[in-house]
């Protein structure tokens, strides 16, 4: 939908230490520079404040204005207050993150090819080096953030994302979990997938749990990611069913083939901004 001529839309998050007046300083802020929130979700778990909301202006104002307006009240509040300004008629910068299996990141780049989805893959950021060849191949910058210390990791790669301007991860089988200190800053701009009809079979053996409970339909799912392990809103879903004939590795060959396409039909629905989220549930925009 293109944007409305002289309307700014923005995504604000806030992260730090939970304290009291953080909420009311920054929509003060906001109504005061003019801007309406439409929309706002907060969080507090253990000390750590996760705030988000969108913002609309009727008039264009400034960015340099806004930026140095939270920037002074990120100071004061000592808070990280991040600013994502929506530009609809720009290609979108996506990061894909990934650790050793190639299936999601192989579909994804096939599709970018072959015109199957429109965005810029910016970089791509791995937990080794195993699928850097990839990578080098069609060009894409790629980053190997191997630090133990979860804190560490997540701040090289939240510099990252910084560089290259990203406006959406996807997780194409990245085997890290992010804290919610990483995830609050990206409120439903991470996707993922999940090789599992969510919530049965969690976890990285979904396929042998369903093998091994007899399973007669296995699936797999694409949602955003939240600071509640495997429960974001999902964006879309796909199954298969098992065979007598079918083995442990059959039904992980046809599951790693599905998940491939099922990531893949939810960053394209994202990135033609088919998908609304209400009250955690997503909700897709049908073709007019």
């Amino acid at each position: 939908m293109p944007r409305p001529k002289g309307k700014t839309l923005i995504e604000v998050t806030v992260v730090g230490p939970d304290r009291k007046g953080v909420v009311a300083d920054i929509t003060n802020f906001i109504f005061k520079s003019g801007g309406n929130i439409e929309k706002i979700n907060q969080s507090v778990l253990r000390g750590l404040f996760g705030m988000q909301f969108e913002a609309s202006f009727a008039e264009e104002i400034g960015r340099e204005q806004l930026d140095l307006g939270l920037k002074q009240l990120a100071k004061k509040l000592s808070m990280e207050i991040k600013v994502h300004y929506q530009e609809p008629n720009r290609l979108q910068n996506v990061a894909i993150f990934v650790s050793k299996e190639p299936q999601c990141l192989v579909r994804l780049l096939q599709a970018k090819k072959k015109g199957q989805i429109r965005a810029n893959i910016s970089v791509i950021i791995a937990s080794d080096s195993t699928l850097k060849s990839l990578a080098e191949d069609v060009g894409i910058p790629f980053h190997a953030v191997v630090h133990r210390d979860q804190a560490e990791t997540e701040n090289r790669i939240l510099q990252l994302i910084e560089q290259y301007n990203i406006d959406v991860i996807v997780l194409a089988r990245y085997m890290r979990i992010l804290t919610p200190n990483f995830v609050w800053r990206y409120p439903n701009r991470i996707i993922n997938i999940h090789p599992s009809l969510l919530p049965a079979f969690p976890g990285a053996y979904a396929y042998v749990q369903a093998y091994e409970r007899g399973a007669k339909i296995i699936g797999c799912t694409a949602h955003f990611v939240t600071e509640d392990l495997d429960q974001g809103p999902i964006i879309y879903q796909e199954s298969f069913k098992v065979s007598t004939s079918d083995t442990l590795d059959t039904i992980k060959e046809k599951g790693q083939e599905l998940e491939a396409a099922t990531l893949l039909e939810g960053v394209r629905l994202y990135l033609e901004n088919k998908l609304e989220v209400y009250w955690g549930k997503v909700y897709v925009k049908e073709d007019k």
